[in-house]
């Protein structure tokens, strides 16, 4: 599962120089679908602050020449760990409404990397 991650790197353009949503927009997009508790809220405003100084930090290492593979591999192990964050929240209902969700990026994501719109 790629996670809220992929998700919002995917409505910014896969990183292709635009930044990555706020923490604070996050949350208010998970909002708006899943009805957050104020714990909920504050929680994820947490897990997508650590994670979005993490990706900088690694974009700042791809800057410097790092390894394109072993940056993919770390960026992948980091959505999913995300992901895991972000699920322990939830209730059993919204975990629901969130993965089917991710589902429905994934395709949107994989159809637009397929070249079948830019929705």
């Amino acid at each position: 599962m790629l996670g809220i991650a992929g998700f919002a790197n995917a409505q910014q353009g896969g990183g292709q120089g635009r930044m990555m949503m706020k923490p604070e927009d996050r949350v208010k997009q998970l909002d708006e679908k899943l009805k957050l508790s104020d714990d909920q809220k504050t929680k994820l405003t947490t897990v997508f602050t650590e994670q979005a100084e993490t990706m900088k930090k690694m974009r700042e290492e791809m800057q410097g020449g790092g390894d394109r593979d072993a940056m993919r591999e770390k960026m992948q192990k980091m959505r999913a760990e995300n992901d895991a964050k972000v699920t322990a929240v939830l209730t059993d209902d919204q975990k629901k409404t969130y993965e089917a969700w991710q589902k429905e990026m994934r395709a949107e994501m994989e159809k637009r990397r397929q070249g079948g719109g830019n929705n």
